[in-house]
């Protein structure tokens, strides 16, 4: 008879995957490692629940090997069929109880014990994020849906809000020095909502672990002290912040289950009823870069000044209003680069990526997927998550590259030059039809970038897909100057056959007449500036 009061994340089905035959199927902790060559990712509820159980089967695998220590056991790693599942089973066994959900002394990522004052459990809407409490209209779980999760639905979430659970007045917990009033004051978010998450796809899980396993004899990439070490290793915490949190993080272990929250859940084998939430160990952003391998680091003056430090990076947040490949100036190492030699770069590259373009032939195709939460008032509420992958060849990030990354970042300008252009006429077309208030040239101006980058998104990627190591970089250039200039010249077309008669005849603005025609033939010369023909380059290089 199985005991109610236990569920064990080693064997119980609880991780939702995409097989690579295109089904989703629930597995255990150990059927992800032993069945990872024949699942595609790790999907969850959301895309930031299924980065945060990668981060998670991350730790395990790191753990498991106890390393990589150096780039021959990676490549062990990479060429084998699948992984050492029997290494993998004997440390998961070494700590069985710490992966137990309700074991009443060490449930997994939970404090046992922790109460309010009040010995309060609160609603399911606290646990799950794509409920703002509150707002219940924002979710597919209303009504009866909230008042009991299953066990593997409450240990995905349970994961997610270790890792992006949003700030906010939190719980008072009995014996939290923090507690004022019976409440803890924002503390922020949990750590991982502070990233925008990177990671490298292979074509099976498999591929995707390894992938993101970088060595320990690379530290300009990711520093492992000797004590970094998962959360359930060590003592459980109690309800104040851990006695050693100064001295941490010991490494990315350290930081892929870090416990952001002191969590308790109510229930067992039949529903999660209800859940307690108080804020466990928080970790400030900046300067971890050399720690957390999985996000892009901007350089931050501001931060300098504020904190009197002299160099101080920041985790580059993904923009929900812009598509994956026009932040790649933030991604590609030897734009960004991680090592010594570059004092202030502006960004520095995830240490993730770094890797797979040192460690993978550059004629592989591989995907950059992008994932990250983005925060609303004072980062309390959840306003949206970004998910986005890009398909390319692993010399794209590789780091004997420079000519090509430069090549893709230039072509990236030149698109932003080439869609200000078509803004551009498209308020030049309002003002000419007449328009006087501000708001109508805004708003065009708004809708036509809206539909260039629309418009210019799958052919971009498609072209960046097919770049690899004997791509010749000037016609590769120029290859995409042509697709840009005929869609930003055709939108630029639609548009002023769209306009009315009023338009043709004109409006002074400014002292000067603004005609449909004349704004046309200002944005063609704009268009061919930002995204010049090839014949250009040659006149330019006679010139010289």
């Amino acid at each position: 008879m199985t005991d109610r009061a236990t569920y064990s994340l080693i064997d119980e089905p609880w991780i939702t995957c995409l097989g690579v035959d295109g089904r989703t199927q629930e597995v255990s902790l150990l059927e992800l490692f032993a069945r990872a060559p024949q699942l595609r990712e790790i999907v969850g509820d959301l895309p930031t629940q299924g980065f945060a159980l990668l981060r998670l089967a991350l730790a395990v695998l790191h753990r498991a090997v106890d390393g990589p220590r150096d780039q021959f056991e990676w490549e062990a790693l990479w060429s084998a069929d699948g992984p050492p599942t029997d290494r993998v089973e004997a440390y998961l066994r070494r700590y069985a109880d710490r992966f137990d959900l309700f074991d009443l002394e060490r449930p997994f990522l939970q404090t046992a014990g922790i109460h309010t004052a009040k010995g309060e459990f609160f609603g399911l809407e606290r646990l799950v994020a794509d409920v703002p409490a509150g707002h219940p209209y924002f979710t597919t779980r209303i009504g009866a849906g909230l008042d009991r999760l299953t066990p593997a639905e409450a240990a995905r979430w349970l994961v997610h809000l270790q890792a992006f659970d949003a700030s906010g007045i939190k719980s008072g917990l009995v014996g939290d020095p923090r507690v004022k009033g019976g409440k803890v004051y924002p503390l922020g978010t949990s750590w991982a909502g502070n990233l925008g998450g990177l990671y490298l796809e292979g074509r099976t899980l498999w591929e995707t672990l390894v992938l993101n396993l970088v060595p320990r004899d690379q530290p300009t990439i990711a520093r492992f002290d000797r004590e970094d070490r998962a959360s359930w290793e060590v003592e459980p915490p109690g309800p104040a912040a851990a006695a050693d949190l100064a001295a941490r993080p010991y490494g990315p272990v350290d930081l892929y289950t870090w416990l952001s929250r002191r969590v308790l859940l109510r229930g067992d084998r039949d529903g999660v009823t209800g859940v307690v939430i108080g804020y466990g160990d928080p970790l400030s952003a900046p300067n971890r870069h050399q720690r957390e391998p999985m996000s892009a680091w901007r350089n931050s003056p501001p931060q300098e000044k504020k904190l009197g430090l002299p160099l101080v990076y920041m985790p580059q947040a993904h923009d929900p209003t812009k598509a994956l490949w026009r932040g790649l100036a933030a991604i590609l190492p030897t734009v960004s680069p991680r090592g010594k030699a570059e004092d202030r770069a502006r960004y520095l590259t995830a240490g993730v990526v770094d890797w797979a373009g040192r460690a993978l032939d550059s004629d592989r195709s591989i995907a950059l997927r992008a994932v990250g939460m983005v925060y609303g008032t004072q980062s309390a509420v959840v306003d949206d998550v970004v998910d986005d992958r890009l398909v390319v060849r692993a010399a794209v990030v590789g780091p004997e590259a420079a000519g090509l990354q430069h090549m893709i970042l230039t072509a990236v300008e030149a698109t932003d030059a080439g869609v200000l252009a078509l803004k551009n006429l498209a308020s030049n077309l309002v003002k000419a039809a007449g328009g006087t208030d501000a708001r109508l040239a805004d708003g065009a101006r708004a809708r036509a970038a809206e539909q260039a980058y629309a418009s210019l998104d799958q052919p971009f990627r498609a072209w960046l897909s097919g770049l690899g190591p004997d791509t010749d970089i000037d016609v590769a250039r120029e290859t995409w100057s042509a697709i840009a200039r005929q869609v930003l010249g055709g939108l630029g077309d639609d548009l002023v056959r769209a306009t009315g008669p009023d338009a043709w005849v004109g409006r002074e603005v400014g002292g000067r007449r603004i005609t449909s025609p004349e704004a046309h033939g200002w944005f063609r010369t704009a268009l061919i500036t930002a995204l010049p023909r090839p014949q250009q380059h040659t006149q330019e290089a006679t010139d010289e």
